[in-house]
């Protein structure tokens, strides 16, 4: 059987260490393949102490950034990509779907993850979740016969954006990841361009972890992310 495959995408490059790092460490610690695929740098928007530099460039950036995400999803087990699409405001459009539907029908995951539909306060998170939604149908050809190549349909989850409150988001999944946070934490300390989030999504994890332990009476747990399914999941019994 081959490993499990776990596909990332978020529309900057820093988006999947404060939202999934925990889940992609636990799942490539468990024999699965996982991929990080920003759609942009963050550069312009997200890069905030890059930009203190004398003399900054929009190239150097970008550099720091790809370095710093390469070294976070390395730190859990990930591969790192970005398709550098520019960001605030990112655009997504046709060129983007089909990039990234290439990807799917390619790679072949089986399980999607990405941002909510919903950010008032985030113009990028939005596109990026029009643009992975595309994309996934598209390779699934709504599972018939199509005159395209498609994919095995993928499990569909979106993970928990900053504000969770006023972005919709209700979890309907949480995962445990207390035996791999301090990966997550060496993911998120790899981030330098943005370390004022670190204290913020080392607290959010522990208020998971609150969550899950009331859910499930497991007092050993306490780091958990939360998740929101999109696509039902299929079970042969309850």
């Amino acid at each position: 059987m081959s490993a499990k495959r776990l596909l990332v995408v978020g529309a900057h490059s820093a988006d999947f260490v404060w939202r999934a790092a925990g889940v992609i460490a636990k799942h490539t610690r468990a024999g699965g393949e996982a991929r990080v695929i920003s759609l942009s740098y963050g550069e312009r928007g997200e890069s905030g102490e890059l930009w203190k530099v004398p003399g900054q460039t929009i190239e150097n950036v970008k550099k720091a950034r790809h370095a710093e995400a390469s070294e976070a999803a390395a730190a859990v087990g990930a591969s790192f990509e970005s398709l550098d699409l520019g960001d605030y405001p990112l655009i997504g459009g046709r060129e983007a779907i089909d990039t990234l539907a290439e990807i799917i029908r390619d790679w072949q995951p089986h399980i999607v993850l990405t941002h909510p539909d919903k950010d008032p306060f985030n113009p990028d998170h939005p596109v990026a979740h029009e643009v992975v939604s595309q994309a996934r149908l598209l390779t699934s050809g709504a599972v018939v016969e199509a005159g395209f190549r498609t994919a095995p349909p993928t499990e569909f989850l979106v993970f928990e954006p900053h504000q969770p409150e006023l972005c919709g988001f209700v979890p309907s999944v949480f995962v445990d990841i207390t035996e791999v946070f301090e990966a997550k934490k060496e993911a998120m300390a790899a981030m330098r361009a943005q370390v004022y989030l670190q204290q913020y999504y080392t607290e959010r994890a522990e208020h998971r972890g609150n969550h899950a332990r009331k859910v499930t009476g497991d007092k050993e747990i306490r780091q958990a992310e939360a998740f929101q399914r999109i696509v039902p999941n299929v079970v042969g019994a309850l």
